[in-house]
């Protein structure tokens, strides 16, 4: 499934042209393929522009709002003539709200449940994007396909880490809904999970839309994810630094050993092999622990004794150049 567009710009739904305009501009000249030379650059151009394509443009960004990445099988004046065959009643698109407890969901395509009325020609409107499965029905009704719509799925690291069935509630048009949903461990941020059939409810004999939860991770008092590695500042003591130690360290799976070699310094980092995100169709990230040497906020009289007496028989300066 493509990306979504504003995900690709780094911008949100409600930006506006110019901040889609300048998001398009500042990445099109770090990725353009005569200043990048990644291999991976100029299909990261394309991404862009055709992202920018879409959104640049008012009609089309409202059709990409309305239908996802199926907006370029709508014709541009699908809405006024939806709306001059429906008698401009009773039709129009519905989909989730926002709920109490925070779960943001916005709709992605397809119609509500009330799509009604006389007149319109579905079958040339929409041609084949729903695949011939309009039959009419008595009174004019015909049968759409619901709407997939898309939430947001928060989750701390330690819930990507190591996933599992999660509850998830959103509150929507007619009342809250409830949904059980299986999260793979090692999901990354903006991935998507798919709840088949728990999107909106077709109209007549067509099937529901799809549900898609897509996973933000949270900010982590003590993790940063950099894809499927995980960073995390590891405490030492300036002795386990100076003579190396062996040491626990946090992740997100539980508590590690990492060896510290000797003479070891601030800003130092030791790689964990493995010990990152787990990754179901590849290698698991790793972990990277910043060594930060803590001394003690008060010295006892006896530690201040072998501090004074280390600062007396050594030699080293920390600020000459080496």
């Amino acid at each position: 499934m493509a990306r979504d567009f504003y995900d690709v710009l780094g911008v949100s739904r409600g930006a506006s042209q110019d901040e889609i305009q300048q998001a398009f501009r500042k990445l099109a000249r770090k990725y353009h393929p005569d200043v990048n030379k990644d291999p991976r650059a100029e299909e990261r151009f394309k991404e862009l522009n055709e992202a920018y394509a879409a959104l640049s443009d008012p009609k089309a960004r409202a059709r990409y709002d309305r239908f996802g990445e199926d907006y370029r099988k709508i014709p541009e004046d699908w809405e006024e003539r939806v709306g001059a065959g429906v008698g401009g009643g009773g039709g129009g698109f519905r989909g989730w709200t926002t709920s109490g407890d925070g779960d943001r969901v916005r709709f992605v395509r397809g119609f509500g449940d009330d799509v009604g009325g006389g007149g319109v020609d579905f079958e040339d409107l929409f041609g084949s994007f729903f695949g011939g499965g309009m039959g009419g029905r008595g009174g004019g009704r015909v049968d759409i396909p619901g709407a997939d719509q898309e939430a947001e799925l928060p989750l701390t690291v330690e819930d990507a880490y190591h996933g599992g069935r999660r509850t998830v509630t959103l509150a929507g048009p007619t009342g809250r809904r409830t949904f059980e949903a299986d999260v793979p461990p090692g999901v990354v941020d903006g991935q998507r999970i798919r709840l088949a059939g728990q999107g909106g409810h077709g109209t007549g004999d067509a099937p529901a839309g799809d549900l898609y939860l897509r996973v933000r991770i949270q900010p982590h008092p003590r993790f940063r994810l950099d894809g499927r590695n995980v960073h995390v500042h590891l405490p030492v003591a300036p002795w386990e630094a100076a003579l190396g130690a062996t040491v626990p360290v946090p992740t997100p799976g539980g508590t590690a050993k990492v060896t510290v070699p000797p003479g070891t310094s601030s800003g130092r980092k030791l790689r964990l092999r493995g010990e990152g995100m787990p990754n179901p169709g590849g290698p698991n990230g790793h972990l990277y622990a910043e060594i930060r040497i803590m001394v003690p906020p008060e010295l006892t009289d006896r530690e201040r004794e072998l501090f004074e007496a280390l600062a007396a028989a050594s030699s080293f300066d920390p600020r000459s150049e080496r």
